[in-house]
Order: C-alpha cells, then structure tokens, then sequence
C-alpha cells in the first residue's frame, strides 16, 4: 500500500493500549504480532485456538501479548475485561468466520457476530479510555445480485447464509452504536469489509488454501466445489494494514469513521481455479478435482469490492498482486512444514510488506 511501512504509523503505537479480539484466529495472531512490532501494549481477548494446528501457538503470539480467554456471547465477563485494560484503540475480529459452518449452526453465529458485536460496543459505551474502534466485518455483508460491478460501502446490505446476514446486522449495530452513543463520547467507530484474505498459518476448516495445504501435504486430491466462483483475493497482510491505518486517522481525523472496503484491484478479482492452478505451481504438487458447482449450500458466485473510499481518504492502495499473493503464503507453508520457525516466517512477511511499501 502506498506509504506504508514502519514510517507511516510513526511513533503512533508505541507505547499506546490496543485491544484486540479474536487474537487467536489466524487474522487476529498476525495483527498481534504486527502491532507488537510496532511498539503497542496488545491485550487479546479470545476464545482458545480452534484448530490444531494453529498460528497463535506455532507463533508464540501470547509471547508478544496480554492473553485473556473470554467469550464474547457473555456481556458481563467482556465487559469486566475491557473496562479493567482501558484500551485506548480497538480491534474488533473476534467472529464465527465460515459460512458452511453456519449453515449447521445458525444460531451460534448470529450469537458470536451479532450480539457479540453489541457486547463489545456496550463495553465501550462510558469508558472514556477509547478514541477508536475498528469493527471488523466481510466482504460478504452486501445483498449480492451476481451483477458485474463491484460493491461499494453504501450498496445495500443483506445476506442468503447466516454468516453473511449475521455480519450485515452486525453492520446495523455499529452503525446504531455509532449514531445513538459513540460519536457523541469521542470515539470514532469503522467497520472494515475486507475481501477474501489468504496468507501462512490459516488452518480453518472449509477454506481454499487450507483444504490444499491439508490436502497436498497428505499426498491427497483437493476437491473443488465451485472452481468458478470469483473472490477478491488478497494477502492477509493487506487489509490489516488497512486497518491500522483507519485506527491511526481516525485517531487524528474523527469525522472519517463509517465502513470502508478493503480488497485488491477490480482486476485482480480471479477464479477458485487460477487461485488454485497458482497455488499448485508454487507447492510443486497437488492433485486437484475439480466439481460442477453444485455440491453444498448456496454461495455467492460473483464477488468483488470497490475500494476507492479507501484510497480516497486512507491514501491506501494494494501492492501485492495475485500472484505474489500466492506465491508468498505457500512458500509460508512450505517453509513451515520444512521446519522453519512460523514467528520467524511471519516477522519476516511483515518486515517484507514494509519495505515494499
């Protein structure tokens, strides 16, 4: 992104209280560690790792943070750990994340994503120690009509799966939030609607580069469900340096916060098939099958993001194309499955991500 880098935040985390939730996801692990590097007191609050193996412990992400085990869907132990931190700046990914897992459990996600949501935002209703929160929601919270232009933030929300209406109400309780009692206190409240994020150390289950990592290291076929579903792809370090650029404006410029989109260039929305045909270059193997498109639940099959409010008041940009993308997060793999070091590989990544910029 253009003028990121260690220069573009300055001296703005150092020493500063940053509360982050769902810091033992994959997402939440490398924006702890990138936080870290830039001088913040982190404090997580999480559930434990879901999946074994996992980056926050291959990491050593609680090495680098304050680590409290919480569940969001209880309001009083949430509320008990935020108002005891008084956080100065908020991260909010704490979510149930995949969509076929809320096909088989509906209500669990709009539990976590929705009034987990409202938790955490109650939380910081008359704490006088926040100044800015970045909700983190998805790409997935507009009404998709399949049309061939990219969405943007004031396009109509909705949702077909629970996990996308789960994140386009939770769009409506921080908007709420914001109106009825947030602006009002001082703090400056976004919610990030980032695409669809690749990069070293995601072990979910039900998603692309994962299932091909599981799949390729057992020497197994990797099948495809909808080899023609177009996603905007980007590399996990992109929109969490979206993010913390929103956190650090919104510090200095409150009259910016609302939802911003965060996602590659319009072009460089590709296929399920080329993401995979470039992950199977660079591992050097991998059986692949590909399916008809319908197997399973319903899903979007044209996806992509406007960006330009972004780039218009964040001066933020992608850099990292594609193919660099992919390049990049299965070399990850392969290097830790080689033995490498994961806190190494990702340190390395970021500092990587801040030169280029």
């Amino acid at each position: 992104m253009e003028g990121l880098g260690m220069s573009a935040f300055g001296d703005f985390y150092r020493g500063r209280r940053v509360l982050v939730t769902g810091h033992t996801g994959f997402k939440g692990s490398w924006l702890a560690l990138w936080l870290a590097r830039l001088g913040a007191q982190v404090t997580g609050i999480s559930l434990p790792p879901v999946t074994t193996p996992n980056l926050f412990t291959l990491a050593r992400v609680d090495a680098c943070c304050h680590s409290q085990f919480c569940d969001i869907r209880d309001a009083q132990a949430l509320a008990e750990h935020v108002r005891a931190l008084r956080p100065e700046v908020v991260f909010h990914l704490a979510a149930q994340p995949l969509v076929r897992v809320s096909y088989r459990d509906p209500l669990s996600t709009l539990s976590s994503n929705v009034m987990g949501t409202a938790h955490l935002l109650d939380a910081i209703r008359g704490l006088d120690s926040v100044r800015v929160a970045v909700t983190v929601t998805t790409d997935k919270v507009y009404r998709n009509n399949e049309w061939a232009y990219p969405y943007r933030e004031d396009d109509a929300l909705g949702g077909h799966d629970p996990y996308s209406a789960s994140k386009a109400a939770s769009e409506i309780v921080i908007g709420s939030y914001r109106d009825a009692f947030l602006r009002e206190q001082g703090v400056a409240i976004a919610s990030a609607r980032a695409g669809n994020v690749i990069g070293g150390g995601d072990w979910s289950e039900d998603r692309l580069i994962p299932d091909a990592v599981r799949a390729w290291q057992a020497g197994s076929t990797l099948e495809i469900r909808r080899p023609q579903a177009i996603r905007p792809w980007q590399h996990v370090l992109e929109p969490l340096a979206g993010y913390l650029r929103l956190a650090e404006r919104l510090w200095r410029q409150p009259e910016l916060a609302g939802a911003y989109n965060f996602g590659p260039h319009t072009h460089e929305a590709a296929t399920v098939r080329e993401v995979v045909e470039l992950a199977r270059v660079t591992y050097g193997r991998g059986e692949v099958c590909y399916g008809d498109g319908r197997d399973g639940p319903h899903e979007a099959g044209w996806l992509a993001l406007e960006t330009a409010k972004a780039r218009t008041f964040l001066g933020l940009a992608p850099h990292w194309p594609l193919a660099e993308t992919v390049r990049r997060t299965m070399a990850w793999y392969r290097a830790q499955q080689e033995g490498c070091d994961p806190r190494v590989l990702c340190e390395t990544e970021i500092v990587a991500y801040e030169e280029r910029a």
